[in-house]
């Protein structure tokens, strides 16, 4: 069966899930990379391995994700899931989870931690400016 997951369409979700930018993206990959190059890279359905792995820890999500989420397959799960019968009392119905809204709990749990992060470190600074104030 041939693949048809987009491994470069993969990345443009969940950069944008994060809510960061192609600029952004770049600028943490390097000084090679600009906004233009990472619009090129999403459009590539295949992306060679190194450089998953550098996008990968650059928005701290595992490689695995860029290369296995397939659009087509969770939209077949979810209309599986919560089709015709799947409201109507069926004793035979059952529930299945989609793990993309797991994705995106997760992702939320981490912009809500580094948001935590700066608050604190953004304290720790007022502290210490403080500190050194009173010296």
């Amino acid at each position: 069966m041939e693949q048809k997951i987009h491994q470069g369409r993969n990345i443009k979700r969940f950069r944008e899930m994060l809510g960061i930018k192609q600029e952004a993206l770049a600028f943490d990959l390097g000084e090679d990379w600009n906004q233009k190059k990472i619009s090129l890279l999403e459009q590539k359905s295949v992306v060679e391995e190194a450089l998953l792995q550098k996008i990968s820890e650059v928005l701290n999500i595992p490689v695995e994700a860029f290369q296995n989420f397939d659009e087509e397959q969770a939209v077949n799960i979810i209309s599986n899931t919560f089709g015709d019968n799947a409201c109507v009392g069926n004793p035979n119905s059952t529930f299945n989870f989609n793990p993309i809204d797991k994705w995106i709990e997760a992702l939320e749990e981490i912009k809500r931690l580094n948001a935590e992060l700066i608050k604190a470190k953004d304290e720790q600074i007022r502290l210490m400016d403080k500190l050194i104030q009173d010296k």
